[in-house]
């Protein structure tokens, strides 16, 4: 059965009205359902069945799915014409110029001709669309005979130089689809792979020179390169710089607005590092302005960005000390529907976590109960990472909450489905948090030792706090806040203000 519900999802209000009124100009019979069946996908309130019942009344199931079928052509219709309206008028121009001038060439109009491709080649430079170039150049050159006042040396050179940037921009995006394709078999899949060194050999394969002349598309992709490789190693530090300044190098190309989803994904990007490295003030500054980005062009790319544009200014209010914000914010995201998978579980996981910082222990463990899907499950959905942050999140909620059974089983569980992996990637810092955390269950009197702090600080292989990561330092704090019997989430606000006095005087 087709998806409706994923497509329908990425339409703003304005195009939901819009397909409404397109549905209106085709149907040629009143009885057509598929209005209705679209504003009752729409509400999304009633199971497949129950939408059948309220169309059909007598569940003709047959009819149901044929009018499905119907309007997920419309859909696609519908959207494909949207993209030729709003996204190509720039492409369509240039084809037309090619087209219009080959004519003229043909009748050996040649000034008319090189007038209309100069018109081409300008619409096509401000776009940096190299293919376009290619095929303007390549005409240009084939009838410099006809037009002695050409210089063809420079027009040559052009197009050889045009070649290099269509080359560059191909080799990128193979490495782009390598890199993409290791971090799933990283983070999905829990494969044990030394990313540094296949970053590093698969752009020296493709002969990447990064210093090259690149399209906004092709930095997009370097950045995004740039952004795993600080996802895997946990060093987003070293990247910042790299991103800001090439972001700076991006938004002097003209036309910049006329790829809005690439500058938002990047912006994305570059605020995402930021919080990482606990800059938040800096972080918010360019989440407003992708929020700025997101309205642009009728709102065409809001929704696709609104749950990582959400979830990352909450986690931003979080750990800036205003909890109630970050909660606010993600609180009404939790009760709709998206096609983003990962992003909607990021947000009920740090939503469980927040309540638990807040020591609203009992909301926490409301939400945890609607995450009943297997570790393999999640593990496919959001990654591995995810699912090992699910778990210890779990075992600490079960700990505070004293239900004891349920703290044997999960550490059991946790223990056999998870260590050897752990131990495999060097993670053995979290095998060692979790034998404090057990120590503690068995015993809670301990923590207060000086013989158990002692443990704690030689136990772990520890970063300088400015280079901690956030989340590390966020299960390190509940801790800490039981071997000082402090509230925890004032414990993790110091640590964070720790670490961003020595990001100020290193």
């Amino acid at each position: 059965m087709n998806n409706l519900n994923d497509i329908i999802s990425t339409f703003s209000t304005e195009n939901q009205q819009k397909f409404i009124t397109y549905l209106e100009k085709k149907n040629k019979r009143n009885d057509t359902k598929n209005i209705e069946l679209f504003n009752l996908l729409l509400k999304n309130e009633l199971s497949s069945k129950d939408v059948c019942a309220k169309l059909y009344g007598n569940q003709k199931k047959e009819a149901y799915h044929a009018l499905r079928k119907r309007l997920h052509e419309s859909l696609i219709d519908f959207t494909a014409n949207q993209s030729l309206q709003e996204e190509n008028s720039t492409n369509m121009q240039i084809i037309k110029y090619i087209l219009a001038s080959k004519s003229f060439l043909q009748q050996k109009q040649y000034k008319v001709a090189y007038k209309i491709l100069n018109r081409a080649e300008k619409l096509a430079v401000g776009q940096d669309l190299f293919p376009y170039l290619n095929e303007i150049y390549n005409i240009k050159i084939q009838y410099t005979y006809a037009n002695p006042s050409v210089d063809m040396d420079a027009l040559i050179l052009k197009f050889k130089s045009n070649q290099k940037k269509i080359l560059l921009e191909d080799e990128l995006n193979i490495v782009y689809a390598k890199i993409r394709q290791t971090l799933k078999s990283i983070s999905y899949h829990g494969e044990v792979l030394d990313f540094q060194t296949i970053l590093a050999n698969t752009i020296k394969i493709h002969q990447i020179d990064l210093n090259d002349s690149m399209s906004f598309k092709s930095l997009y992709q370097l950045v995004t390169i740039s952004s795993i490789s600080a996802f895997i190693t946990k060093d987003y530090l070293n990247i910042e710089p790299f991103l800001i300044d090439t972001y700076k190098s991006i938004i002097t190309y003209k036309n910049k607005e006329k790829q809005p989803y690439y500058h938002i994904q990047i912006l994305y990007a570059i605020a995402n590092t930021l919080f990482r490295n606990k800059k938040f003030n800096a972080s918010v500054s360019y989440l407003n302005l992708m929020h700025e980005h997101m309205n642009l062009n009728r709102k065409k790319h809001y929704n696709n960005f609104k749950l990582k544009y959400n979830l990352l200014k909450s986690l931003n209010y979080n750990y800036s000390n205003e909890q109630e914000k970050a909660i606010q914010t993600l609180e009404p995201l939790t009760k709709i529907k998206h096609q983003n998978t990962e992003t909607l579980l990021d947000i009920r996981l740090s939503l469980i976590v927040f309540y638990f910082q807040k020591n609203n222990l009992n909301k926490a463990q409301n939400i945890l109960s609607k995450l009943y899907h297997t570790d393999p499950w999640y593990t496919n959905k959001a990654g591995k990472e995810w699912v090992i942050k699910k778990n210890l999140i779990e075992i600490l909620l079960h700990i505070e909450l004293q239900n004891i059974n349920l703290v044997e089983s999960k550490l059991l569980s946790f223990k056999r489905s998870y260590y050897t992996y752990l131990k495999s990637i060097n993670q053995h810092r979290v095998i060692t948090y979790l034998g404090f955390v057990e120590m503690y269950y068995k015993n809670p009197r301990i923590v207060s030792t000086q013989k158990f702090k002692d443990q704690v600080k030689n136990g772990f292989d520890w970063l300088e706090t400015h280079k901690e990561d956030i989340f590390v330092i966020s299960f390190y704090s509940w801790l800490k806040s039981k071997m000082n019997n402090t509230d925890l989430y004032q414990t993790t606000l110091e640590l964070i203000k720790q670490a961003q006095k020595e990001l100020t005087n290193p």
